[in-house]
């Protein structure tokens, strides 16, 4: 096995070459209308009078039905609390939060860009998946600082509700925001997390959970290969629902990171087979390359976290530009031994 001082210069010198790195085709989605309304949660929940909440909740109800639920009961965690104690609560996270919410009203230019970016990639989940019920809202609010949620490629404040699409403002205040470089802040969320906390990636955020409600999570204990495989579907779907985003926003990646692995794929396909990764079930054997950090520890530095992403990603590019009949609904059923025979994926 190779040591991680000798990856890691591969990935510094960038000596070797990539292989297949073709982005899908882009249809034409001009003809397809999507009517997404926007609204600011956050916006009318920080203006409620807090001496009267019961009066300011009733109109909050009009306008957010359901959302106001979800918001009080599972993003605040009242659900199944005494009711006598959700008035104290609630006030102490509109005193206590106030400062998030007003670095919030800086970042409005933001999240327009992102609802605009939403909506276009919504006309592509419409062409792609005809039958998929397309949300009808583009909701935004402030949540508790700690309201992470994990997708199938990676974690963020945003979710997806039965009505809608939700991002949560106090992750994307900025990397640099000091919210996220205090103390506490790098507690809980490390640079190579927090540095994605952006309005850049509401909209990548956003397709990623719709993608994770169309296209089932994995049953636990399967192959490298197969996690790969179901992460590089994923990741070629996203190519597919955002074809104009940052390369480097899809995969959370920084700009030198996809650099790196780019010039050292054919180096990362070769160091999983010479050390028989591929079809080890064994997670303890193959987290750090499936899941997300600051970089890959068998890579040394240099090298991004979540590499799986790349790969698998390639992976499949590899198989649709041999098998380019296949629909995306074949490809989503396609077994990922099947994949890795009839791609011929050779990275030089």
């Amino acid at each position: 096995m190779q040591t991680p001082l000798l990856i890691a210069l591969v990935f510094i010198t960038g000596s070797l070459f990539s292989g297949c790195d073709e982005s899908p085709a882009k249809p034409d989605v001009s003809h397809i209308k999507v009517n997404l309304k926007m609204q600011r949660f956050e916006k009318d929940f920080f203006a409620l009078d807090t001496n009267n909440l019961d009066k300011g909740f009733d109109q909050i109800r009009l306008e957010y039905h359901d959302f106001l639920n979800d918001f009080t009961g599972k993003i605040l965690g009242l659900e199944g609390k005494d009711t006598s104690q959700w008035d104290m609560a609630i006030k102490a996270f509109i005193r206590d939060y106030r400062p998030i919410y007003d670095s919030t009203q800086k970042i409005d230019k933001g999240v327009n860009a992102a609802k605009s970016e939403i909506e276009e990639g919504l006309k592509y989940v419409k062409y792609y998946f005809p039958s998929y019920r397309l949300p009808e809202q583009f909701i935004t609010f402030i949540g508790p600082i700690d309201a992470f949620a994990y997708s199938e490629t990676g974690g963020s404040g945003d979710i997806i509700t039965t009505f809608g699409l939700c991002a949560g403002l106090q992750l994307h205040l900025g990397g640099n925001s000091m919210v996220y470089n205090s103390e506490a802040g790098m507690q809980l969320y490390p640079e190579y997390i927090s540095r994605k906390f952006d309005t850049e990636n509401i909209a990548v955020n956003c397709m990623k959970n719709i993608i994770d409600d169309i296209h089932a999570p994995l049953q636990t204990g399967e192959s490298m290969l197969t996690i790969m495989v179901d992460q590089g579907k994923r990741m070629y779907l996203l190519d597919l629902l955002l074809p104009d985003a940052k390369e480097e926003i899809k995969l959370g990646y920084t700009s030198a990171q996809l650099e790196a692995v780019k010039k050292s794929e054919g180096f990362i396909w070769n160091y999983f087979n010479e050390n028989n990764l591929l079809f080890e079930k064994d997670l303890l054997k193959t987290r750090s390359f499936v899941t997300d950090g600051p970089s890959t520890v068998e890579f040394g530095w240099g090298s991004p976290g979540f590499i799986s992403l790349y790969t698998g990603r390639q992976l499949i590019r590899a198989y649709m530009k041999k098998h380019p009949e296949t629909s995306i609904k074949e490809l989503l059923a396609l077994d990922a031994n099947k994949i890795l025979t009839g791609a011929g994926y050779k990275p030089r």
